[in-house]
């Protein structure tokens, strides 16, 4: 929650109240990135980017200036986390034990699940849920990633592993639940930022972007 004060002295809460209807979630007026006065104004910043047009992604991925572009990074990620729990929730549909038992992306790419003390196998849909399970809990630790302003390099450095796992549920959707991930796709395009994001910042090898997003279509051995 934050406040915005007006030209006229008057001032503006914003925040979604109890009860509020879906289409009037965040109906507000944009704000300055300059003007947000909160620790949680890159938040904001990126959220109302994405509302204002989900397709300028070029848009949504410059970072303004003065801004460490660790903690850049890191809400991003963030943001990607929050709106990949969309398509998970989608997934459950269609993507069950009994059909996708194992997290895979076509033939040659099997996924082992790090969420356990071994990494093992795992049913796809678990794999999904462990990893954005694991993925909150990382950068929520206050131990990484006790500021919202401000960023150790160290734990900028754990951001790619995040990545590299979160990414392995949008290749499985694209492959083996093309319709699910087509219809989100569509409506968010959230794989192309993901994919312009990890790109832009080097934080995965182009060899492991399997979903041709970018005009490329890749293929690999199965990892790990």
């Amino acid at each position: 929650m934050s406040k915005m004060k007006m030209a006229d002295g008057s001032t503006i809460l914003r925040r979604n109240r109890p009860g509020t209807k879906a289409e009037d979630f965040c109906h507000w007026p944009d704000e300055a990135y300059e003007e947000m006065d909160s620790t949680l104004a890159v938040q904001q910043c990126i959220q109302q980017l994405i509302r204002k047009d989900a397709t300028n992604i070029e848009l949504i991925l410059k970072m303004p200036e003065a801004l460490d572009e660790g903690v850049w990074k890191y809400e991003h990620l963030r943001q990607f986390c929050m709106e990949l729990n969309g398509l998970a929730i989608r997934l459950q549909e269609e993507c069950r034990p009994e059909t996708c038992n194992q997290m895979t992306a076509t033939e040659q790419w099997i996924f082992l699940c790090a969420a356990h003390k071994t990494p093992k196998e795992c049913a796809a849909i678990d794999y999904t849920r462990h990893t954005l399970d694991g993925a909150a809990c990382l950068l929520n630790s206050n131990k990484y990633f006790p500021s919202r302003v401000s960023i150790k390099e160290s734990s900028v450095a754990k951001l790619g592993s995040v990545c590299r796992r979160v990414y392995r549920i949008f290749s499985h959707a694209y492959y083996h639940h093309r319709t699910i991930f087509d219809e989100f796709e569509s409506e968010t395009c959230l794989c192309k930022r993901f994919t312009h994001f990890v790109t832009k910042y080097n934080l995965m090898s182009k060899d492991n972007l399997i979903v041709p997003i970018l005009g490329e279509t890749t293929t690999g051995e199965s990892e790990a």
